[in-house]
């Protein structure tokens, strides 16, 4: 294994990260660089800029280490970040690696570890769904899939987003009447399912079709999502003429309706072209010191969706630049296709391609396109780029205006960057569940969210303001040893609120300020929101700390948005709450029963096809169960069957 393809938790082991000599120990800034570089080897490799406290300020690779770092000890040609950088630098940490290309991976793995706050970030880099066809099953199921793929199956993706893969599947269920239900449905129907009637799938459970037929559907889905779509329609067609012809109508009405979902999928393809079998198209666009980057995704010749990326770059930096930090976060965790084009060339660009390559283990190319079908498909990449980024600064804007509206009429001393608010959740006392939402003038956060699970056994079932004590003391506690230094010299984005919104009232604040003053807290302004009488919204009373209680115009926008918070952290709060309080309810019986694991309960669920089942069954039935042993059906069969 090379140096660039250790673990984070290796790396930091080989990162030269340590203990500054006494010689460098009051030395910071340029003075600390000049010191530091004369022991800086001049091999390829990654560099961390690292502050007064050991956080990550910069990482950066090069193909010498010691002449990299020794051009920050220079006094000109920095723009004014680096420069402000620089004079944060309190040591340096070093990975050697033995190729250029080989930095480039790590620093890309480094910089989605650490999120410095001087280098180009990718805020969203969530992964992307697959369409999976299982192969270990003699019926072999269509599903959405997730993360690593270890299932036995053929992969078909990425798709950009759920809801792509949900269309994609809808289709393919009305074309190809594949079953989509899990093993342990599977196993244990008796009659045909909803989807038979509606003419989604074959009902292979109750033998409504051949396992001939069933393969050659299993094929023809293979084919449509590896593009070959015309061929699977015109054999569609023959079939329909050939049922027609033999007076076979409702078989012909059959084949009818799946060539006419095949139809209407090609119909919707916005961004299509024949001789682009595979590619990513990604295309940027600038504006106002903010960027948006559009990835479309080509398979088979099909559009499988788009996803916009808004990274967060000093306002300095040009487009190239960002483009360049984009593609080497963008694939640190996904595989590469054969074509990546792009709608602006950049410097590297040859080495971020040979980087790929050796990620992908088969030839990457990235290209940008002078003509051709190439040109007109990253044209309308960049077109959609240039209208999000184009929506996305229309709503800051009126983002900007509301905030200060909620700086003016709670007293801040300047727009708040960070608005955290909080929401407890629960019936009758089960299932407490405590919501935090944020939002900063680029709106809600949805990545700041957080669920806090009531873990106190002293709180009474119902006891909100116990509940709230308890979030309030969890958050504010873990910020003060993970943030404790709240002026940010060093521009990282602080994770302190500005205003804390709680939903509640007199109470409730009364609640939440006797925890700020237990932890020391003086500086973030608490604001509780409480429903207006019969609960009508516009009616809302606000409590502040030495002030009296007030309320708003109810046709304010400042109050629409206030509102529109109070909604969201009640409506995270009761999904959470229900997402707990259905996974209790739906947990399976055989998790209660001793000793039984993973395997096991699969192989009694796939057997027996329900809980409910196995807790009935007889003990010489258990035992017939694949991978269930004598001794431990008895010990099943006793669980549910004592009557002491």
């Amino acid at each position: 294994m090379s140096k660039a393809q250790k673990s984070p938790n290796q790396t930091d082991k080989d990162a030269g990260a340590k203990p500054v000599s006494k010689a460098l120990a009051d030395l910071h800034g340029k003075d600390f660089i000049r010191a530091k570089v004369k022991r800086l080897p001049r091999s390829p490799g990654v560099y961390r800029m690292l502050g007064k406290n050991g956080d990550v300020l910069y990482v950066g690779k090069a193909k010498n280490l010691k002449n990299r770092v020794t051009s920050y000890a220079g006094g000109k040609g920095h723009t004014n970040r680096t420069t402000r950088m620089i004079a944060l630098v309190h040591d340096i940490a070093i990975v050697t690696t033995e190729t250029e290309s080989q930095a480039l991976l790590l620093e890309a793995q480094l910089i989605k570890r650490y999120k410095p706050p001087y280098n180009v970030l990718l805020r969203d880099d969530k992964s992307f769904p697959y369409i999976l066809i299982r192969t270990d099953h003699e019926w072999p199921q269509i599903t959405k899939h997730r993360g690593a793929q270890k299932i036995p199956g053929h992969y078909f993706g990425p798709f950009a987003s759920a809801g792509s893969v949900n269309k994609t599947l809808n289709t393919l269920q009305r074309a190809f009447l594949l079953r989509s239900c899990s093993d342990g449905v599977f196993n244990g129907r008796s009659r045909p399912c909803l989807l038979y009637q509606i003419k989604r799938c074959s009902a292979p459970c109750v033998d409504r079709v051949s396992r001939e037929d069933y393969d050659e559907m299993i094929a023809d889905t293979r084919d449509f999502l590896d593009g070959r779509s015309q061929k699977i329609q015109r054999g569609l067609s023959v079939q329909m003429d050939k049922a027609s012809e033999a007076m076979e109508y409702e078989k012909a009405a059959a084949f009818r309706d799946r060539i006419r979902a095949l139809t209407n999928v090609q119909g919707q393809q916005e961004i299509t072209a024949n001789s682009i079998r595979e590619a990513d198209i990604i295309a940027i666009h600038q504006d106002a010191g903010q960027t948006c980057v559009q990835v479309f995704f080509l398979r088979g010749g099909q559009n499988w969706g788009n996803r916009a990326y808004f990274p967060r770059h000093d306002k300095s930096q040009d487009i190239d630049e960002v483009l360049a930090a984009f593609i080497g976060q963008f694939y640190d965790n996904k595989m590469p296709p054969k074509v990546v084009l792009v709608s602006h060339d950049f410097e590297g660009r040859g080495l971020v391609q040979e980087a790929m390559t050796i990620k992908a283990s088969h030839k990457v190319e990235i290209l940008h396109p002078k003509r051709g079908d190439r040109l007109r498909v990253v044209r309308f990449a960049a077109r959609n780029a240039r209208d999000a980024l184009a929506l996305r600064l229309a709503e800051n804007a009126s983002q900007q205006k509301l905030m200060e509206g909620v700086a003016e009429i709670f007293d801040l001393d300047s727009i708040p960057q960070r608005i955290e608010a909080y929401d407890n959740s629960h019936i009758s006392g089960t299932n407490p569940m405590g919501a935090m939402i944020v939002t900063t003038p680029e709106g809600f956060q949805k990545n700041a969210y957080r669920k806090f699970n009531i873990k106190s056994k002293t709180i009474t079932p119902g006891d909100d303001y116990g509940m709230m004590r308890e979030v309030m003391r969890r958050r504010f506690s873990r910020l003060l040893r993970e943030d404790p230094y709240r002026e940010q010299e060093d521009e990282k984005p602080s994770q302190w609120p500005d205003l804390v919104l709680i939903d509640g009232g007199a109470g409730q604040l009364s609640v939440v300020r006797e925890v700020f003053e237990e932890l020391g807290i003086a500086d973030v302004t608490l604001v509780a929101i409480a429903k207006g009488p019969d609960r009508n919204a516009g009616r809302e009373q606000f409590y502040m700390t030495n002030r009296p209680s007030f309320t708003l115009d109810p046709k304010s926008p400042v109050m629409y948005f206030l509102q529109r918070i109070r909604d969201e952290v009640h409506r995270f709060a009761i999904g959470s709450h229900r997402a707990k309080r259905a996974k209790s309810m739906t947990k399976s019986v055989l998790e209660e029963v001793p000793g039984i694991g993973p395997k096991r309960k699969k192989a009694l669920l796939q057997h027996f096809g329900s809980a409910k089942a196995v807790a009935g069954a007889a003990l010489h039935d258990l035992e017939a169960a694949q991978g269930i042993s004598k001794t431990f059906a008895q010990k099943i069969y006793d669980y549910f069957h004592s009557t002491a």
